[in-house]
């Protein structure tokens, strides 16, 4: 079987499109699967990472391109403009980068991308799978998957063919095997462990708009305990890292900061309460109990932001600018009533980490 990846990362964007895929693609590879990405080469890109894992990648030209040619973007979709240029001249691109072939899959995760695009392809594959959160937008898609907490089926009505199965909730999260595998002694471990030690603080690995320092600067009022410790996660190629280093060295706590770590799930299986954005790591943190304060920083996210907070599986803070005062109030409420425990428990009931299995059946199954 040849699946081809249609997905782009970039300081705009950011990396979670290309993780999910790159989840996907290497599970598919453990199964004989050949994958192809191709994907522009924006600031930001992460092409040498899927090379990395053994994968084909074809990049397209930079946005930077476009804009020094002339070539003009269509703002029809919401978020045309991450694509670099009109969906027509990125159908021809993304055709050339197929070099003729037929792949048995296409999988797009592009908020530019839609049914156009979609329809131009055609030719080049025998079967669609996307990967959505928005459900703003017409596809001609046979396979289609939301993760999102308190997306419906029925938000898709009219934006799919009536044979589209759809795949919708946190129970079809695209993460890797290491978080199913940590789940049971994460969750053994927190039944045995009340204290607040272990914070972590995770915001994405670009984090442009420096929510981390923000959140470092509120904690400088909170009453963490004394022998708490922070870790800080980072990409290497955040903007605001620099700053962040600086202000870990002024903490009260001992403060570390990371960059590009690879065992994300023994980080949060180890830590006591997290930090975090709002985006695909939460149902990383959610499939192996990790209460977390969440902060806002896209509107795509208010959906499960908003569906986290409600049922008890997290605690929204707000958008970046509720950080200072909120953030204090709400780790010394945490810390006086335990109540990031039961959180922790609530979490736990919503992700076991076996989405991406679910999800290559089926494409198996339908590939006959």
């Amino acid at each position: 079987m040849k699946v081809a990846f249609r997905v782009d990362a970039s300081l705009e964007i950011g990396s979670g499109h290309v993780m999910r895929c790159l989840t996907l693609a290497n599970g598919l590879k453990a199964n004989g699967v050949q994958c192809h990405f191709i994907s522009r080469e924006h600031p930001g890109h992460l092409l040498e990472l899927i090379r990395e894992s053994g994968h084909e990648v074809t990049p397209l030209p930079s946005a930077n391109f476009f804009a020094a040619s002339g070539n003009t973007i269509e703002h029809q979709l919401a978020h045309a403009e991450w694509l670099g240029c009109n969906w027509r001249a990125d159908s021809l691109h993304t055709i050339n980068a197929l070099r003729n072939t037929r792949s048995d899959w296409l999988v797009v995760d592009h908020y530019a991308i839609d049914k156009r695009w979609e329809s131009a392809l055609t030719p080049y594959y025998d079967k669609l799978l996307v990967i959505d959160d928005l459900a703003d937008r017409e596809h001609q898609s046979d396979l289609l998957v939301d993760q999102n907490l308190g997306r419906k089926p029925v938000d898709y009505t009219g934006l799919v063919p009536e044979h589209c199965k759809l795949l919708v909730g946190p129970s079809y999260a695209l993460l890797r095997p290491e978080f199913a595998k940590l789940r049971s002694y994460s969750l053994l471990r927190r039944k045995g462990h009340s204290d607040l030690r272990e914070l972590l603080i995770t915001m994405g690995g670009v984090d442009k708009i420096n929510a981390t320092c923000l959140i470092l600067h509120a904690l400088k009022r909170s009453a963490l305990p004394k022998d708490c410790r922070i870790t800080v996660v980072m990409g290497s190629a955040a903007p605001w890292s620099r700053s962040v280093r600086e202000i870990a060295d002024e903490m009260p706590w001992t403060t570390e900061v990371v960059f590009d770590i690879k065992d994300m799930a023994r980080l949060m299986a180890d830590s006591d309460l997290a930090i975090g954005a709002v985006g695909g790591t939460s149902w990383e943190r959610c499939c192996l109990g990790l209460p977390t304060l969440m902060v806002l920083l896209a509107d795509n996210q208010k959906l499960s932001a908003y569906a986290l907070n409600e049922i008890g599986a997290a605690v929204l803070v707000g958008a970046t600018a509720s950080i200072e005062e909120q953030l204090p109030k709400m780790i010394l409420g945490l810390i006086q009533s335990k109540s990031y425990i039961p959180m922790g428990l609530v979490a736990s009931s919503i992700v076991e980490g076996t989405g991406i299995t679910s999800i290559i059946k089926l494409m198996e199954m339908a590939r006959g």
